[in-house]
């Protein structure tokens, strides 16, 4: 059915729902989620948020541990996965369910790993496979175990800001590494409630003030960008104390499994 009906389709047209597909996935960073154009012109609207408070916390959790385990595992190609740290959330927070041996960890990410004005930060659906190259454990995965932390806890977000900020400023939370990254190509990923929900792409964190260095959102270039934090933070104090992330998305062509991706239509 989705041949017939592309073929029914102009190319300008296809092209354009590539593009509104795309910019409304959100993926984070730690890098959950990244929102990119569709989310921008949402946040600019000062939209109402979808979930304007956390879910009871059973909602965020996984009652198979295996299966959390293997959609984990499903964010990168087994070559990588396969040998990676496996994290697990319990009530309590992350926890690791398998040592790895290759310094990737991989992790389902939730929605209050994205940016903290995204609207559907308390999305008790969301459900991102991600897994982090040894830079971003290093770097990253810290924050993970603190928002989780948190938020399993029933904090507020300004709390968890909080938490995050007097966090780097004790030097518990450590400097990002140059080189860290992610990779989010599972098939069975819940990124937003818009668009096709999923699309299978590597981000890269970095500390690039600039997204135009990259190219980012040039005509033609598939690389896209968004700042972790926040996407549009109303005042300066609201990011003051937390490093200026970067993170640049690049959507790959297939999915972990190696199976091509169809753009027009996520999971």
């Amino acid at each position: 059915m989705h041949g017939t009906f592309l073929r029914d389709i102009t190319d300008g047209e296809e092209e354009i729902m590539r593009k509104n597909t795309m910019g409304a996935i959100v993926i984070t960073s730690f890098v959950l989620l990244v929102g990119l154009g569709t989310v921008h012109q949402v946040m600019a609207q000062d939209a109402t948020p979808n979930y304007p408070k956390m879910a009871p916390i059973d909602q965020y959790l996984m009652a198979d541990r295996g299966a959390e385990i293997a959609l984990a595992r499903s964010a990168a190609p087994a070559s990588i996965s396969r040998d990676a740290t496996v994290l697990v959330l319990e009530r309590q927070g992350y926890e690791t369910a398998v040592e790895g041996k290759n310094g990737f960890v991989c992790v389902v990410a939730r929605s209050w790993m994205g940016p903290f004005d995204w609207p559907e930060f308390w999305n008790p659906k969301i459900r991102a496979a991600d897994c982090l190259n040894p830079q971003a454990a290093r770097s990253i995965v810290p924050i993970f175990y603190l928002r989780a932390k948190m938020a399993m806890a029933g904090r507020s977000k300004a709390e968890m800001l909080s938490a995050l900020k007097a966090a780097y400023a004790s030097k518990q939370l450590p400097d990002l590494e140059s080189g860290a990254m992610d990779y989010m190509m599972s098939k069975s990923s819940y990124l937003t409630d818009e668009g096709g929900h999923n699309m299978p792409h590597l981000m890269f964190d970095t500390l690039v003030k600039d997204a135009n260095d990259w190219g980012s959102g040039a005509e033609g270039s598939p690389v896209m960008s968004s700042p972790y934090w926040f996407f549009s933070p109303k005042e300066p104090t609201q990011v003051k104390g937390l490093p200026p992330i970067l993170v640049f998305l690049v959507p790959a062509p297939n999915w972990s499994d190696g199976t091509p991706a169809d753009m027009m239509h996520g999971h």
